[in-house]
């Protein structure tokens, strides 16, 4: 029997094309990538010596070069109780936090767990592509709901209303939003968490950019709302901390009136963990002082930072006529930006727009078809100031070159 591999586009299928059609002549400018969300690439993005240390402290130890319960570290699961319990009206049990191998394995498993026959998942468009992959392999369906530009990226709930039926298991939402730099305010939290209760499924909860919040709302776990509706919280240390490859993350059961947290669910978890590699002993293990210990100051600067680089990565857009950015971003990492093809005369859409830009500028920014959004890129500003404000004047002069524009006129 011939097994289908999925179709999927990911992200990072499509960044390694986009790489691999940078151009490679004598005059090739330096490669600025602003296609992932990984601000390690950058130097103005470091990790706290707090974590560091610890990590160091621990590997040469010689303590934690075995394995760790399949669970997680009972240490690392206090800790990481401690920490989300602190933003929660209620406080949750170490038992009720799982340590994965980064947030994406927090995906895989609440895919999984809550996978079924003729089971469906409804999904923000634009979204993170993983959701529609990991679901590809296990059968479930996936639906989409739009999220809404000209409103801050908000959810439409009557989409919501109108996809949901008797199959749907859950509700995806990412906030602080990726890729679209919202961050959601506690009244829109708490309307998602109603239409959620209405239609009796779940809230998956992706929170890996959690607390990374500096416009006007403040960052709202939606576990807040968990004794409305149950809550999957996803998160890891990969963003906040800027240590995406220590793949630390966790999937954790917010659910105080345990409506979905019965014991035949809690079962099944632990035996799904124990076919689950999770992340190095050492690294968990790390976890309780890097919480404890982590300074203000440190989450500050970063936060300064994402700042200073978004308010200048959207005042950049404003000069270069075939991008629009409808909703200036106020968390993560990452921004939507609509694109204009009918500006340019040889660009057929977005994947065009990408692989060009990357052939003859070296710059690197993502379709938004690969996100769910024909015709839009994702930006990330998670980057060097020099190196966004340099990429961007690229992408100006691709702009130049490519569209109907000659002699500051247009063409008829």
């Amino acid at each position: 029997m011939e097994i289908e591999t999925p179709t999927n586009v990911t992200i990072k299928g499509i960044l390694g094309l986009l790489m691999a059609n940078v151009g490679d002549d004598d005059k090739k400018k330096r490669l600025i990538s602003l296609g992932m969300g990984d601000p390690t690439a950058f130097s103005c993005f470091t990790t706290t010596s707090v974590a560091e240390d610890a990590v160091v402290e621990l590997v040469t130890s010689h303590k934690f070069n075995g394995y760790a319960p399949t669970v997680g570290l009972p240490q690392t699961r206090s800790a990481i109780c401690e920490y989300l319990s602190t933003n929660l009206p209620y406080k949750l049990s170490p038992d009720d936090v799982y340590i994965t191998a980064g947030c994406t394995q927090a995906i895989e498993v609440a895919i999984s767990i809550l996978a079924s026959p003729n089971a469906n998942i409804l999904v923000p468009r634009p979204g993170f592509p993983i959701y529609e992959l990991c679901a590809a392999f296990r059968n479930v369906e996936i639906r989409h709901f739009d999220l809404l530009p000209e409103n801050g990226w908000e959810v439409d709930l009557d989409a919501v209303d109108a996809l949901a039926d008797q199959n749907t298991v859950a509700i995806v939402l990412i906030n602080p939003g990726n890729p679209c730099g919202n961050v959601y305010s506690y009244n829109h939290l708490k309307k998602i968490a109603e239409t959620a209760k209405k239609h009796k499924i779940v809230v998956i909860a992706d929170e890996v950019y959690g607390h990374l919040a500096f416009g006007a709302n403040p960052f709202v776990p939606m576990g807040v709302f968990g004794s409305m509706v149950p809550v999957l919280t996803l998160g890891s240390l990969s963003k906040r901390w800027i240590v995406p490859g220590w793949r630390l993350g966790w999937f954790v059961m917010t659910d105080p009136n345990a409506i979905f947290k019965n014991a035949k669910t809690v079962e099944r978890l632990k035996k799904y963990f124990d076919i689950c590699g999770g992340p190095a002993t050492f690294i968990q293990a790390a976890v309780p002082r890097i919480l404890k210990e982590t300074s203000e100051a440190f989450f500050t600067r970063t936060l300064n930072i994402l700042k200073h680089t978004s308010d200048l990565c959207a005042n950049k857009i404003k000069d270069i006529p075939c991008l629009t950015c409808p909703t200036k971003p106020q968390g993560s990492m990452a921004m939507m930006v609509k694109l204009s093809i009918p500006l340019l005369k040889d660009i057929k859409d977005d994947i065009d727009f990408c692989f060009k830009l990357a052939k003859e500028e070296s710059v690197i920014l993502l379709p938004g078809r690969t996100v769910g959004l024909k015709n839009w890129v994702r930006i990330t500003f998670a980057a060097e100031p020099s190196s966004l404000e340099e990429a961007l004047e690229r992408v100006k002069s691709f702009y130049h070159r490519h569209s109907y524009e000659q002699n500051g006129s247009v063409d008829p």
